[in-house]
């Protein structure tokens, strides 16, 4: 059987992990930002990222009763991908020892907060780019040429 998204896929795969099911026959999860492009249109935004993790938060939340345990939370990172080694401390912000929905769809996006240098929420191809090319060490060098022989 073929899943059309990625968001599928990591439906699948959790819905698989909650049933018992061995990760074997669970399909691997992509570990970048695609796999909560929504619209799979190569632009990242918060929102995307916000109704990803809902959706892992309600698969997760086998009891339904609106908080993450130690257990389930370990769910979470079997699905692999970019939750793989998450921490359930930092989701627990305020320790208590269970992750509710805000606390944990409320944590921003550690790659839209490296690549959004505009803080507009989106992070599209050029962002990507800028933000991997190599840092230049020092002020800017000019290129010499015929009007700036020095």
């Amino acid at each position: 059987m073929l899943f059309r998204t990625s968001s599928c896929r990591i439906g699948i795969t959790l819905g698989l992990l909650l049933a018992g099911e061995p990760l074997a026959l669970a399909q691997p999860a992509p570990n970048g930002p695609e796999i909560w492009d929504a619209n799979h249109d190569g632009i990242y935004t918060c929102d995307e990222w916000k109704s990803y993790l809902d959706r892992i938060f309600t698969l997760a939340d086998r009891n339904h009763d609106g908080h993450l345990d130690q257990s389930e939370f370990a769910t979470v990172r079997k699905a692999g991908g970019i939750l793989a080694e998450a921490d359930f401390g930092y989701f627990d912000e305020n320790q208590d020892g269970k992750i509710t929905r805000n606390e944990f769809v409320g944590k921003p996006s550690e790659f839209i907060l490296r690549y959004d240098k505009n803080g507009d929420c989106r992070v599209t191809a050029d962002e990507i780019k800028a933000g991997n090319a190599p840092k230049q060490a020092g002020p800017p060098v000019r290129e010499r040429d015929r009007f700036h022989p020095n």
